[in-house]
């Protein structure tokens, strides 16, 4: 989009809306048309991002409410930025989150094609539509030539574009063509107020020169996105543009272009528009494509499932009801009404997401539990292979087992491996991670040494979890008089080297006797080491 001069800027602070009072006629939220058409249009410019996705979730979260249609198209003619590999990885992005697309992309319809790329010989038509009614012309000021003039008439050189051009004679402009210089094309915008009823912040008006002049084409004969992403629009009927509030500034351009396409036939209607709310990072700045938490692909990587992600994502800028933070896409679906949207910043929280991710994955169904859990397993080099039917029967059998135990207690499928590994590990000693040391205080070789002895004499038979909870309970509490905690802190710390694991009875039957066994041993042979340390 480049660089916003200072006119614009001025346009945008004297852009008003008043939500404060929701029967004052200048802010009534317009009607949505009654066969709602949206679109996702993003550029493959990086690694999908969480305001990426948040823009295409509530653009499908509003077709499917509605039984609209979305479309899915790629904007990419910035040659130098756009890439085939950032376009797979939006497609890739899509498919996990189960946001699906009624045309456009690997699904084909009535507009084809559907990536920029390849509709060049549209935009040069429309340009020179645009040019030949009078609504656009031939620039030929360069940067420094207006910066200037802007100077020379006491304002800043930063002002932007002045509407030099707009008069050249046609043998002012072959002289500039004599020197070989190439005109950009330019929207000459009407000196008045530009107003319309945005779908989530009411009335927003800019003022009659806020917005000057602007380039539809390069001088290299390039199209912008000034002039591609409305034609597309217009051509494939999109009536309701939802998108991010960085493009507030952009949307009096629109309307002024679409009112000529309108004019030219181009186009059937203007479209109503809805500008989402920021979604905030850190101290309380615009979330950055370069910020860890915006990445997608890295909350995924650390064991963020779709229903949980999806979840949190549609409360920036959203909820479901004032008590709820806990929804489906199904409910969500039918729920969603996008001038329900605030207009406010909303902050991305990992804390939050996090925990509705755990309680998402609470609700799975135990085995679709493990067939998500074990990819990351396998990552971890917890188990043999990637998925379930590849396993192993013990892995499968021990796996089994532990879900009951580990599901309530993991928060990302990252977790899993970490809860596990100690499980299916055949490791007679397992190192103390550090804060799991921490656990080892001055009693506990005396709790070893009593444990090893009770245990060994427990018949291999009765190595279960009640027996082995009521044998510990009484030799170490109620007879040793032993705290819980000193007690089976450090059986806990020998079964899994963590601070926090499954539960420990659980645990050790599913470990079961001589690896249990032996890493009570081991743990108190290493024990004056690790308490020296």
């Amino acid at each position: 989009m480049g660089i916003m001069s200072d006119a614009e800027k001025a346009g945008i602070a004297s852009a008003t809306t008043d939500k404060t009072d929701s029967h004052n006629p200048r802010t009534e939220k317009p009607a949505l048309p009654e066969q709602v058409r949206v679109r996702f249009c993003p550029s493959p410019t990086g690694i999908p991002h969480v305001g990426m996705v948040r823009t295409a979730l509530f653009n499908w979260a509003e077709a499917r409410h509605t039984g609209g249609t979305l479309v899915f198209r790629i904007e990419d003619t910035d040659a130098q930025r756009d890439s085939e590999e950032s376009f797979n990885q939006i497609i890739e992005a899509l498919n996990w989150l189960g946001i699906d697309w009624d045309e456009g992309i690997n699904v084909g319809g009535p507009d084809a094609p559907y990536r920029q790329s390849e509709r060049g010989e549209i935009y040069q038509k429309v340009a020179q539509q645009l040019l030949d009614a009078g609504y656009a012309y031939e620039s030929f000021s360069t940067p420094e030539e207006t910066a200037a003039r802007n100077v020379a008439a006491g304002r800043p050189k930063e002002f932007g574009y002045d509407g030099y051009d707009r008069t050249l004679t046609e043998e002012q402009k072959q002289a500039f063509r004599d020197e070989g210089r190439k005109p950009a094309i330019r929207i000459k915008m009407p000196d008045e107020d530009i107003a319309f009823d945005d779908l989530i912040r009411g009335r927003i008006e800019f003022k009659a020169g806020s917005v000057p002049d602007y380039v539809i084409v390069r001088p290299n004969g390039d199209p912008l996105y000034t002039l591609t992403n409305p034609v597309d629009d217009a051509l494939m009927n999109i009536n309701v543009v939802l998108r991010g509030e960085d493009l507030l500034s952009s949307t009096p351009r629109q309307i002024v272009l679409y009112r000529y396409l309108m004019e030219l036939g181009v186009a059937k209607e203007m479209p109503l528009f809805g500008h989402m709310p920021y979604v905030m990072g850190q101290g309380n700045k615009k979330l950055s494509k370069r910020d860890p938490e915006s990445n997608l692909f890295l909350h995924r990587d650390h064991g963020f499932i779709k229903e949980g992600l999806l979840n949190y994502l549609a409360l920036l800028g959203w909820s479901i009801s004032p008590d709820n933070d806990i929804f489906s896409m199904e409910e969500m679906i039918k729920a969603f009404d996008v001038r329900d949207v605030k207009a406010n910043p909303a902050r991305f929280d990992i804390d939050k997401a996090t925990a509705i991710n755990a309680e998402h994955i609470r609700m799975l169904e135990p085995q679709d539990f493990l067939n998500r859990s074990v990819p990351y397993l396998h990552r971890d080099g917890v188990v043999s292979a990637d998925s379930w039917d590849a396993l192993t029967d013990r892995e499968r059998e021990v796996l089994t087992a532990a879900a009951p135990l580990v599901q309530p207690r993991v928060r990302l499928l990252g977790e899993v491996a970490g809860m596990v590994g100690s499980l299916l590990s055949d490791e007679e000693y397992l190192a103390p991670e550090k804060d799991a040391k921490k656990q080892l205080k001055a009693t506990a070789g005396e709790v070893l040494d009593s444990a090893i002895a009770t245990l060994e004499a427990l018949p291999e038979e009765q190595w279960l979890t009640d027996t082995l909870h009521e044998t510990l309970t009484k030799m170490l509490v109620e007879e040793g008089g032993y705290k819980p905690r000193l007690a089976f802190g450090p059986i806990r710390v020998a079964m899994s080297g963590r601070r926090v694991s499954p539960p420990l009875f659980e645990s050790m039957e599913i470990i079961g006797k001589p690896v249990s066994i032996a890493r009570l041993k081991n743990l108190r042979a290493h024990l004056d080491e690790i308490q020296a340390a």
